[in-house]
């Protein structure tokens, strides 16, 4: 199946909305404002539509579709462990980091790859 480059742009961009979601599930951790500002159920339906979207998507490249999976299911567990308990202790927030690290660069460069495409559209 030949896609067109729009729809590619788009791909990039489920991609980056998907990172932020993530981002902002793991920033309720630690940020009172930022649990109170955005309701869990907005971030949740927002969330869950996005990865909807992109596992989707992903049906062509299973290896690509797990991968994503996999990193989605480990933050989100991460995010709702710390959650429920209240308190994160320091492994916790060390992992949390980390992966709010990883969530950063990505976000970076797919951003940076939508906003070429755009540009070239």
């Amino acid at each position: 199946m030949a896609i067109s480059s729009k729809d590619q742009t788009d791909i990039a961009a489920a991609l980056v909305r998907l990172y932020v979601f993530l981002t902002q599930h793991l920033d309720r951790c630690s940020d009172d404002a930022a649990r109170k500002s955005y309701p869990d159920s907005e971030l949740q339906k927002h969330l869950d539509e996005t990865r909807r979207q992109l596992m989707e998507i992903l049906s062509a490249n299973p290896v690509v579709k797990k991968k994503l999976a996999d990193e989605c299911d480990r933050i989100l567990t991460l995010g709702e462990k710390c959650l429920k308990s209240g308190v994160a202790d320091t492994t916790t927030r060390e992992l949390i980091q980390a992966e709010r690290t990883v969530l950063r660069h990505k976000t970076i460069a797919v951003s940076d790859l939508v906003a070429v495409f755009r540009a070239l559209e």
